[in-house]
């Protein structure tokens, strides 16, 4: 129960986030960091079993079982790994960024980067690829927002970073796919046993290049790389989780995982190892060109990430070694750089190393201790970042391919190593050499401190005795290469190559930093003609722009040419079935009867007026007319609940029409007798193909094997007696709630389109209708007896609606119905209000929606109590004399009888509130003026006669 318990308790802080925000502001961080470092205690508590036994702690929840993808957790020694540094850079992170900040509320810091711990948690114990792929996208979606967090001038920033992202996270998506179905299963670790994976080398190949692009794309390779500095409009905490944790290191991780199946590939070899020092060598130029120590410390990332990569595709045991001692090595000096850059930022109001100088005599812990973080990125003993530089320069003589690769990568990789030293000479000279200056503040506090300088006294310590990592390394090799790794670590080898190419790397970046002026001079220009954030925009617009001209060839205001489109396709598809000739049933009497016939030419007779009135109003009672027809056909029928259905929303749909037509003309515009013409023979097609199709796939012949299926085990298996609501709820919940989350997002989109345009009762212009009150006029005394009938008949709507819901699951009703009969209560209430300002129905609309789709999504999860997603639970309650069959299909019913309500509500109030349409005035005095739009007062004026307030919209009075 380790691992669900790790990420339901980083769920439960982000729940607890706004409550820690609101006691302690930025403080909040110290609960929170001590919640990341109990967290990372119980993953340590695992190391026994990861590393010792070599084997793996595992937990397993079914979730789509019909196609074996479960909630299957898994840790080994590679997410062990990965989730100490998760939780154990985040802990810091979140400490650091108590006094990195202002004091002030901080809800969505904490919680979003909360959120992207318990994604990256998530992401490297996923044992099933399809559960990978959603926390990977959601480290994409936390990133964005993290991103998006720092203000207006970030939103492009976080733009272009998550669709760059979200491009790799579809190439990852294409992947799980092609390895499901190739292994016949989600099971990651199964997945990874497989041996045959040479039988098929262009399926491999495919798979691996999406893999890659995936990879790519999450840790900032050539040509992608761009996103990563461009991602530093984010807030400093959040760089430091991002680059030395979180985000970057999925893709490390990713590619990691899947080298046992690739790792023997020339394809997979060639493509890392090249993209891989070309990245890690652009980036070291592009950091040594950077004044800013932020964009420094990106491009820094960039090739280190490259050196990742590049070693992860030699593929040999020592190289995954190197991989494995590199990512923890580059996480705490990277964290510590990143954080101790920040303070100096806060400290000074400044990163730009021009304007930075001399900070040693007033900043001494800030720079010693950046001074060590950095002698660890740039490889220098006794850190471990010393160590696992070796390691990879070791791995790099061992690439595979010809004999002269592996000359070739080690040397290569030690030109940017090199670069690497400069760089990192560049940063500290920058920031505390020279002449001797002042910090606007002086040295930071002990608090602000602490978390750097434990990232950076980690690097010495574990440098000093790294021979403490040999068991987790091994067992990271084992996993990663199914070879037994060399367990070889130490800070002295002796003299032999590796050592040779650091004390080269070194010398070589002494020289460079030395000659650091002239570095200067030759650095300053533009090395390459494009920058990666152009070239990305103008693809963006290129992309948009096409999209644009595509849709310019069919777009139009007009629903007609859609409408005739479709109807011409349609109708042809049918030409062409009917002429292949099928086998159509025989006209006799078990396919028709009589009762058919008559319906048939009671919906002919109202269609046909349909078309031929010109009179909106008529239109729309003509169409209720065909639609009650075709309620009485599912009635004789059979479908009682499809018949109760269909007559409900005949009725609802006359109400809303109604209240729309009052803001159109009364008549329909006159169209040209060709077009009349044109639109006759297509709706006469369509709707011959229709009738076919209907007449070709039903009918009163055999059931179909579904539907036998429902009927012989419905009741068996649900509880249920109600064939329809039983496949609503029970079987087909899952449709069901996606139908109620379109609903409740059609409501939105009805708020959102009247208050912004002028259809919105609020903007429309204020209108006196000038009518006098009488007994003919007066909307008070003529809605008398509609008034009175609705008085008696509301509550027994109410009744009959709370009876229908309850009893649906075993009779004719359900959730939809019952709604449906509730919303016809509102809409008797709406129009039986005398007064507009009295027919809103003062309910919270919008909310009753989301509550609906809530309580729908909690059943769901309720499910999980037996095993998935929206199963029904079953309980018998007992009672005096019995027992109560009670299914929590009837709460996933009560969730959809609020989604539809809230929907009726909002078109209700959206719609049915058009105040300057309704308005009722004050009786027209002797000495008042005639109204403007010259119509005379309707009747004499009674002084006797209530006085009313006119009503207009807008809220002036």
């Amino acid at each position: 129960m380790a691992l669900p318990l790790i990420i339901l308790t980083l769920l439960a802080t982000v729940a607890c986030t706004p409550l820690l925000d609101r006691l302690l502001g930025r403080s909040a961080g110290w609960p929170i960091a001590a919640v990341f470092a109990a967290l990372a205690a119980v993953v340590g508590l695992q190391a026994p079993t990861v590393l010792g036994e070599g084997g793996a702690v595992e937990f397993f929840v079914p979730w789509m079982p019909t196609i074996d993808v479960g909630l299957h957790l898994r840790m080994d020694a590679t997410s062990w790994l990965f989730s100490m540094l998760v939780l154990g850079v985040g802990a810091l992170i979140m400490a650091y960024s108590t006094r990195y900040f202002p004091a002030g509320r901080r809800t969505g810091f904490y919680a979003l980067m909360t959120s992207f711990a318990a994604a990256m948690v998530g992401l490297v114990v996923a044992d099933d690829v399809v559960l990978m792929f959603v926390f990977w996208e959601l480290t994409t979606i936390c990133s964005f927002y993290l991103i998006g967090l720092s203000g207006e001038s970030a939103n492009r920033a976080a733009v272009r970073t998550f669709l760059l992202t979200a491009l790799g996270g579809l190439a990852l998506l294409a992947a799980v796919v092609l390895l499901m179905v190739e292994a016949g299963t989600s099971r990651l670790s199964v997945i990874l046993a497989e041996t045959d994976w040479q039988a098929n080398p262009t399926w491999s190949a495919v798979v691996a290049l999406l893999l890659i692009v995936a990879g790519f794309t999450k840790s900032a390779q050539f040509p992608f790389h761009y996103w990563l500095p461009d991602a530093m409009a984010a807030s400093t905490p959040v760089s430091a989780y991002l680059h030395a944790a979180a985000m970057v290191k999925a893709g490390i991780y990713l590619l990691m995982r899947f080298t046992p199946i690739f790792g023997d590939f020339p394809l997979w070899n060639t493509v890392l190892i090249t993209t891989g020092l070309i990245t890690a060598v652009i980036g070291a130029v592009f950091a040594l060109q950077r004044h800013d120590l932020k964009e420094l410390l990106a491009y820094s990332t960039v090739s280190q990430l490259g050196f990742l990569v590049a070693v992860i595709g030699v593929g040999t045991p020592y190289a995954l070694t190197a991989a494995a001692v590199h990512t923890l090595a580059h996480a705490l000096f990277k964290s510590s750089l990143f954080m101790l850059m920040g303070v100096i930022d806060t400290q000074n109001g400044t990163r730009d190393i021009r304007r930075l100088h001399g900070l040693r005599t007033t900043m001494p812990v800030t720079a010693v201790l950046m001074t060590l973080a950095a002698l660890s990125m740039a490889g220098v003993p006794p850190l471990l970042g010393f160590v696992s530089k070796e390691s990879l320069f070791a791995a790099f003589l061992e690439a595979p391919g010809p004999s002269w690769a592996g000359a070739l990568a080690g040397t290569v990789a030690v030109g940017a190593a090199a670069l690497t030293f400069a760089y990192a000479y560049r940063m500290v000279q920058g920031a505390f050499g020279g002449p001797p200056g002042e910090a606007r503040r002086g040295e930071a506090s002990t608090a602000y401190l602490l978390a750097p300088a434990l990232a950076a006294s980690g690097g010495l310590v574990l440098g000093l005795t790294v021979p403490l990592l040999n068991p987790l390394v091994d067992q990271v090799v084992l996993e990663t290469t199914s070879e037994p790794g060399h367990g070889g670590l130490a800070l002295w080898h002796g003299l032999n190559s590796p050592l040779f190419m650091s004390l080269l790397a070194i010398a070589i970046g002494t020289v460079l930093a030395w000659r650091r002026l002239s570095v200067d001079r030759g650095l300053d220009r533009r090395l390459f003609p494009v920058k990666g954030t152009a070239v990305f925009e103008e693809l963006h617009s290129l992309v948009i722009s096409v999209g644009a001209r595509i849709g310019n060839l069919t777009r139009t205001d007009a629903p007609a040419p859609y409408l005739g489109t479709v109807m011409v396709v349609v109708s042809g598809l049918a030409a062409v079935v009917v002429l292949s000739g099928p086998t159509l049933p025989a006209l006799n009497g078990e396919t028709t009867r009589p009762m058919d016939w008559l319906l048939v030419a009671l919906v002919l007779v109202a269609v046909i007026a349909v078309v031929i009135t010109r009179s909106r109003l008529a239109a729309v009672a003509l169409t209720g007319i065909a639609g009650f027809a075709v309620a009485l056909w599912f009635l004789f029928l059979g479908g009682f609940d499809l018949a109760l259905t269909q007559l409900l929303v005949e009725i609802l749909t006359v109400v809303v029409a109604v209240l729309v037509l009052r803001r159109l003309p009364r008549k329909f515009h006159p169209v040209s007798r060709r077009r009349g013409a044109v639109a006759a023979v297509v709706a006469i097609a369509a709707g011959t193909a229709a009738a076919l199709a209907a007449f070709a796939l039903t009918g009163r012949r055999e059931l179909s094997p579904a539907a036998d299926y429902f009927l012989r085990n419905a009741e068996e298996e649900t509880g249920g007696s109600n064939v329809v609501n039983t496949i609503l709820v029970d079987f087909r919940a899952l449709d069901t709630l996606g139908e109620l989350t379109v609903l409740a997002i059609a409501g939105l989109i009805i708020i959102a389109v009247l208050d912004s345009s002028s259809l919105s009762h609020g903007n429309l212009p204020e209108k006196v209708s000038g009518f006098a009150r009488n007994a003919v006029f007066s909307a008070r005394e003529n809605s008398l007896i509609m008034r009175t009938v609705g008085r008696a008949l509301s509550p027994v709507l109410v009744v009959w609606s709370a009876y229908l819901l309850l009893r649906g699951h075993n009779a004719p009703g359900g959730g939809f119905i019952a709604a449906l009969v509730g919303g016809a209560g509102f809409a008797l209430a709406y129009l039986t209000a005398w007064d507009a300002r009295r027919a809103p129905i003062h309910l919270p609309y919008a909310l009753i929606s989301a509550l609906g789709i809530v309580v729908a999504t909690g059943t769901g999860l309720l499910g999980y109590v037996d095993e998935s997603f929206l199963r029904p639970l079953h309980v018998d309650i007992p009672y005096p004399g019995g027992y109560y069959h009670f299914t929590t299909a009837l709460l996933f019913d009560i969730g959809v009888y609020l989604a539809v309500v809230g929907v009726l509500l909002t078109t209700l109030n959206r719609l049915g509130t058009e105040d300057d349409i309704h308005a009722e005035t004050r009786p027209l005095g002797p000495d008042d003026d005639p109204p403007d739009d010259g119509e005379p007062p309707a009747g004499p004026h009674d002084d006797t006669s209530p006085v009313h307030e006119p009503t207009t919209t807008g809220g002036a009075r």
